[in-house]
């Protein structure tokens, strides 16, 4: 039974894209099957040229609420900034 299924996280990787995005969920009984649900899916109008399955249970995110705690130091670091940075024109995807 469909209910009793893992639950998985799908990402895709559109044709002009650098990264995959996440792009919904969807329950499937093993890996295999949830990419092939996935692709039926997500990716009817040819979307994509890559797909991410993972299974939800496996990712661990950080608490919105621990947000000021969790990125606070980051901006005691300015030189991680790219405005520090001379860029040549050729660098269209940064």
């Amino acid at each position: 039974m469909s209910k009793d299924w893992p639950l998985w996280e799908v990402f895709i990787r559109s044709k002009s894209g650098l990264h995959h995005k996440h792009a919904g969920s969807l329950h499937a009984a093993d890996e295999q099957m949830a990419i092939e649900n996935a692709r039926d899916v997500y990716t009817r109008r040819e979307e994509g040229v890559s797909l991410w399955v993972v299974e939800s249970k496996n990712i661990f995110a950080s608490d919105p609420d621990d947000a000021e705690a969790m990125f606070e130091p980051a901006k005691n670091k300015v030189y991680r900034h790219p405005t520090f940075y001379n860029l040549p024109d050729e660098l269209k995807h940064m």
